[in-house]
């Protein structure tokens, strides 16, 4: 099973699964990485622990996310918009 990396904080790193599957979020610990892990890395899953597979990063994953991210503020500033009148 494989995932990409959608958000990375001090505590824990989020996963979206491919082939929609879900989304995984765990504590940094459980993560098996040789580098730092970055947004749009993917990560893959060997018995039970996370692993990176390579340090590089999916730039189409992280257009998605970005998109995704600015449709969610847009809707979040037209609700505020809305709740004023």
């Amino acid at each position: 099973m494989e995932g990409v990396v959608v958000d990375v904080d001090d505590c824990s790193i989020s996963v979206d699964l491919k082939g929609r599957l879900g989304f995984f979020k765990a504590p940094r610990r459980m993560f098996i990485c040789d580098t730092e892990p970055k947004v749009g890395q993917e990560f893959g899953w060997n018995m039970s622990f996370p692993e990176q597979l390579g340090p590089e990063i999916n730039d189409k994953y992280v257009s998605n996310i970005e998109k995704e991210r600015r449709k969610q503020e847009e809707m979040r500033i037209r609700l505020d918009d809305n709740k004023e009148v």
